[in-house]
This record gives C-alpha cells, sequence and structure tokens, in this order.
C-alpha cells in the first residue's frame, strides 16, 4: 500500500494539470474553493518532492513540471488565479 503512495500523488497532480490546460472554466469559485484548490495542490507538489527516491526519476520529473504547471498557470490571467483553468468563458444563457 504505502509503495502506491507517490505513484497515486504523481498520477493526482498531472490529472489536475491536463484537466486545467484542456477543460474550460465557466464560474469562479468562491474564496475558500480557491484557497483549499492551491493548498491541495502545494500539499501533494510537497508530497512529491519528498517521496522522489520511491518512484521513477521520469515519473518523478513529469509531476515535479505538473505540480509547477499548476501554479504557473494560474499567474497567467485573472481569471486564471482564480478558476486554476487556463481558459475561462461564459454559458451562454
Amino acid at each position: 500500500m504505502a509503495q502506491k503512495v507517490p505513484y497515486a500523488l504523481a498520477a493526482l497532480l498531472i490529472f489536475w494539470f491536463l484537466s486545467s490546460v484542456f477543460i474550460t472554466a465557466h464560474e469562479y469559485p468562491m474564496r475558500s474553493e480557491q484557497v483549499l484548490t492551491m493548498v491541495l495542490e502545494a500539499a501533494a507538489l510537497t508530497c512529491v518532492i519528498s517521496m522522489r527516491s520511491k518512484m521513477p526519476m521520469w515519473l518523478f520529473v513529469l509531476a515535479l513540471a505538473c505540480g509547477l504547471g499548476l501554479f504557473a498557470i494560474r499567474f497567467a490571467s485573472d481569471s486564471a488565479w482564480w478558476t486554476g483553468h487556463l481558459h475561462y468563458s461564459l454559458l451562454p444563457r
């Protein structure tokens, strides 16, 4: 069980990054949800860094790049800061 945790965290960071890049956000979250999301991303990134010796180097580098990419996306624009997604648009009513 403990041997699967680094792989699960790496997969989680990669999934979060891919969803942030390819899925368009349609609404801003509440401030508490935004902060919680950023804390969870930072915690997952910190855990992956601390468990780097328990996973293959290619997976660690990929997870590290995706984790840093999640925070890089947040600095792309104001809507990216709030949503955590690279693209934002309102749905037509």
